[in-house]
């Protein structure tokens, strides 16, 4: 009969989701990764086999955490241009939390040795394409409402916002603080008409 793990799995891809966050999935060591779970390597392969599955089960677990809260600030405001305007302050909110890595892992995952890797490239390209439908389906609402104009562009709109994003996450690391983001961020809304 085999032995019974005895970790705690949420916690276990928890902290490996930190680690990947912090350090990207080529940087992430496996002896990094055990420490932050908490389990030793005989755990690990019997529970993930590969540090590969481990990372898709923390983009996962990203995506049911981190993820899920931004899509619930763009959602739960009644208006469209204060939905996407809370999204975003979540997002700087986010990196003024020295606990967060001022980066998305699913941006971070859009690299040429995750996208190489068969399974997580899938995976990825789904995740940042539903991302973008949120972004539509919460415009094409607001259109249909008469909060935005007939003719607005929604598809194009999310698209750039997403588009928008992905560089977001690479400059603010380096380049810009939250006070120059924030004014970029509303030259873009602006521009869009939202």
């Amino acid at each position: 009969m085999g032995r019974k793990l005895e970790f705690n799995l949420d916690r276990a891809l928890a902290g490996a989701t930190r680690v990947f966050w912090a350090k990207g999935y080529v940087s992430a060591s496996m002896r990094d990764l055990l420490k932050a779970m908490g389990i030793g390597e005989s755990s690990f392969y019997h529970k993930f086999g590969s540090k590969k599955r481990l990372y898709l089960e923390c983009l996962k677990h990203y995506n049911s955490t981190v993820m899920k809260r931004r899509a619930q600030a763009l959602l739960v405001e009644s208006s469209v241009r204060r939905g996407i305007r809370s999204f975003f302050r979540g997002l700087l909110a986010e990196l003024d939390d020295p606990r967060t890595p001022r980066v998305c892992l699913m941006a971070q995952s859009l690299s040429p040795e995750v996208m190489s890797e068969s399974g997580l490239d899938r995976y990825v390209t789904e995740q940042m394409r539903g991302f973008e439908q949120l972004f539509v389906k919460r415009l094409r609402h607001a259109k249909v409402a008469g909060e935005l104009p007939g003719n607005f562009g929604e598809q194009v709109a999310a698209e750039i916002l997403v588009t928008y994003l992905q560089g977001f996450f690479r400059i603010v690391q380096v380049l810009k603080n939250r006070k120059e983001m924030w004014r970029q961020i509303e030259a873009l809304l602006k521009g869009l008409g939202l």
